[in-house]
């Protein structure tokens, strides 16, 4: 079984764990290391023989333009994650559709070529901004992936489907493809990159691939960043917690990672979706189980389907 591979491209200084500490208007201060961690990634992923896809966010592209270009030259999808990196949940949606178009259009432009899936800066479509997937179908978006199964302090629907489903809105469908978990008794675990990926050994994450791809016949998702694979980066100013939620496990990331690409097979998540449903980008025909904004919200909807 193939998996999608997914890499979110942001800098170190742009992440959510140092926000409250670094403002946007300063991140030109901190020297940049996203276009040798991100080429260091897709050395990794050529020599594997894979195709990913890319979630860039739009101050990369306008940053670095031609590694916008040449993530595209190799093969891998590009896609949209966000402009400034600021949490769906904290703005409002004009603010939202106004983030989203920029960062589509800035992205596209650095690509040459249209730009289909978009993942939200840190899962933040929660709950109260599921109104986010109405505006992401009116910008065209064909499918999204910022929805974490999972009870979490600061992100996270625990009633969603685990597996992908279309969401009909009034602006048209749109599909979601949510991060990997694994259930036991009723109670998920999130898995399949980032901090997950750091924190957790890597045995308990192959054994978790194998029981989702085997046991349950569905594929996963793995996603990380480029600073990930960065242990020297600069030391940033914050809390306990945001510094052990960015900085932990960074020296046996990139072994991690490696090890994935050796144990499982990948392609873009674009091009797996195709293979779900047979039509995407058209995706008016989608053999897949069908919600609401407000089914996302109800008990129920976590549990039908066959794909709890």
């Amino acid at each position: 079984m193939r998996n999608a591979l997914t890499i979110d491209v942001e800098d170190y200084y742009q992440v959510s764990a140092f926000s409250s500490r670094i403002s946007r208007t300063d991140w030109a201060k901190f020297p940049s290391r996203v276009e040798a961690n991100t080429e260091k990634i897709l050395d990794e992923i050529n020599a594997a023989g894979f195709h990913a896809t890319f979630f860039v966010l739009g101050s990369v592209a306008e940053s670095h333009p031609r590694l916008i270009r040449r993530i595209a030259d190799c093969g891998h999808e590009v896609a949209c994650h966000s402009s400034q990196h600021r949490s769906v949940y904290q703005m409002t949606m004009s603010e939202f559709r106004d983030d989203t178009r920029r960062a589509k259009l800035t992205i596209e432009a650095a690509a040459g070529h249209q730009v289909y899936g978009y993942r939200a800066p840190s899962f933040s479509i929660r709950e109260d901004s599921v109104w986010a997937f109405e505006v992401l179908a009116e910008l065209a978006f064909q499918y999204d992936s910022s929805i974490f199964p999972v009870k979490h302090p600061n992100y996270g629907m625990p009633k969603s489907l685990r597996f992908p489903y279309r969401i009909e809105t009034k602006s048209g469908p749109i599909v979601e493809f949510p991060l990997t978990t694994v259930e036991f008794g009723g109670r998920r675990s999130p898995l399949g990159g980032g901090a997950y990926l750091r924190f957790l050994p890597y045995w308990y994450t192959r054994w978790a691939f194998r029981h989702v791809n085997r046991f349950e016949g569905r594929p996963v998702c793995v996603y990380l960043h480029p600073w990930e694979l960065d242990p020297d980066q600069p030391r940033l100013p914050g809390g306990l917690t945001s510094r052990m939620r960015h900085y932990f496990g960074l020296r046996g990331a990139e072994a991690k990672f490696r090890r994935l690409l050796e144990d499982f097979e990948y392609q873009p998540m674009g091009a797996l979706l195709k293979e779900l449903t047979g039509s995407f980008p058209q995706i008016s025909n989608l053999a897949l189980p069908q919600v609401s904004p407000a089914e996302l919200l109800s008990t129920e909807a976590g549990f039908t389907n066959g794909n709890g």
